[in-house]
């Protein structure tokens, strides 16, 4: 399976509005529920009326488009990560899955992807 790494910097926000969200931003994944209003987005475009914003996250997505009947993709690169003690916070799209990983655990979370046979497209 292949990933493509995204060259760019992340925050994974909570934002009290979607008035001063970047619509722009070539990556920018809302998510809302009763509780909450949440956003991932590049980093140098975090909206002002954030109310709490996490910065240092880079990410990868699985490349092609992953069909509904596909089972376990996002689980067995969540369960071997997790195994080298890599955190990781997932979104997904209509498309396909992207995989954040805080900056200080992305080059090891690559190697150990690598070293399981995922093909790493930089």
């Amino acid at each position: 399976m292949e990933l493509k790494i995204i060259n760019r910097k992340f925050s994974i926000c909570k934002v009290e509005d979607l008035s001063q969200i970047d619509y722009s931003d070539e990556f920018c994944f809302i998510g809302k529920t009763d509780e909450e209003l949440s956003l991932v987005c590049s980093t140098e475009l975090v909206p002002q009326n954030a109310i709490e914003c996490d910065n240092g996250w880079k990410t990868f997505r699985i490349q092609g488009v992953l069909d509904f009947s596909l089972i376990g993709i996002l689980s067995k690169i969540s369960t071997l990560l997790a195994d080298n003690k890599i955190g990781i916070f997932a979104v997904s799209t209509y498309n396909t899955d992207y995989i954040l990983i805080k900056e200080e655990n992305f080059e090891k979370a690559i190697n150990v992807l690598e070293c399981d046979g995922y093909i790493i497209n930089r």
